[in-house]
């Protein structure tokens, strides 16, 4: 492991990493903390903001460009903005299992498995994590 890739990055890039991986730390804590009490709360709102930063921040790098400067990560990045704020509404209306299905939903997929993507060859996080 080397972190040297990541060093060498652009600030967009390591903003995004960053943002995941404290969204990262936290999703897991929240599998830990009571739903609806206060630290599941604070967590949550900062859980919100990293993963909107990681969703924010993925627009200004543009490594894979498939049409124009874009590519279909920068459309899961829409969704995860836009089921952040529906999720939010749900739990602001009660619906907490609306809420938890989509919370569960974006760690997942959104966060996991994007997140297992930049781990193939070529990519940046291979090289941090697998040094080549």
């Amino acid at each position: 492991m080397t972190l040297q890739p990541l060093l060498q990055a652009s600030p967009a890039i390591q903003v995004h990493v960053a943002a995941a991986m404290l969204a990262l730390g936290l999703g897991v804590l929240q599998f830990f903390l009571k739903r609806g009490s206060g630290p599941h709360r604070s967590v949550g709102w900062l859980w919100i903001m990293a993963m909107a930063l990681v969703a924010l921040s993925s627009f200004l790098i543009h490594q894979i460009k498939l049409v124009g400067a874009w590519s279909p990560i920068h459309l899961l990045s829409a969704a995860v903005l836009v089921w952040l704020w529906v999720s939010i509404r749900a739990a602001r209306a009660r619906n907490y299992r609306k809420h938890g299905m989509i919370m569960g939903s974006l760690f997942c997929f959104a966060l996991i498995g994007a997140g297992a993507f930049t781990l193939l060859p070529g990519r940046l996080m291979h090289g941090v994590v697998f040094g080549g």
